[in-house]
């Protein structure tokens, strides 16, 4: 049986949260798109910084939930917390970011970390800075993921040659590189999946 919140619709538990008036507002400029409104910034033109602020609650409340779940559990049984972890994680940034996920040994998530910052299309990461992120760590694995702002979630060929070369430079320290998602949107694309790990 389904309790009473989970049967409102997306505009009324909205409303609960910034009020009626608000939710139809955010909701009409988000085209109906839950996820779109959580993943831009609400404009101010009518949001009261009290409702900005309970939405931005909102999502951490989220982001802080996966990540308490991926710290509780093995990741490789629970790829979708991952992916869903990620998709809230780097929502809304205007430029590249580079994070990782730093894992025990039995893949449970230590922390995660944004490294880098980059550009609109593009983000310096330095693998030397991700070996001692990962050896203060201690980790055993990682897993790292970045956004692309343009919408599109396909990885290009400098991807695939950063990931090999954080895959070479880490292996050397017997740490696994388990994985490289990007993230466009509601979309993530995973590397392991494609082979590219």
């Amino acid at each position: 049986m389904r309790s009473n919140i989970e049967s409102l619709s997306d505009a009324e538990l909205l409303g609960v949260l910034v009020g009626v008036r608000t939710a139809t507002h955010l909701l009409r400029d988000a085209s109906g798109s839950l996820s779109q409104l959580l993943h831009t910034p609400a404009p101010v033109t009518y949001v009261q910084p009290q409702a900005s602020s309970k939405l931005m609650a909102a999502k951490e409340l989220v982001r802080r939930s996966l990540a308490e779940a991926m710290r509780q559990r093995d990741v490789l049984s629970s790829p979708q917390v991952v992916r869903d972890y990620l998709r809230v994680a780097l929502a809304g940034y205007q430029r590249e970011v580079f994070m990782a996920l730093f894992l025990d040994t039995r893949h449970r998530v230590i922390t995660s970390e944004e490294l880098f910052r980059g550009t609109l299309d593009q983000t310096s990461v330095y693998p030397r800075e991700v070996v001692k992120r990962t050896l203060e760590h201690n980790a055993a694995a990682v897993i790292f993921a970045h956004n692309h702002p343009s919408g599109v979630a396909e990885p290009s060929r400098a991807d695939e040659m950063l990931t090999k070369t954080l895959r070479d430079a880490l292996a050397i320290l017997e740490v696994r590189v388990l994985d490289h998602f990007v993230v466009a949107g509601n979309d993530v694309v995973s590397f392991a999946e494609r082979g590219l790990v």
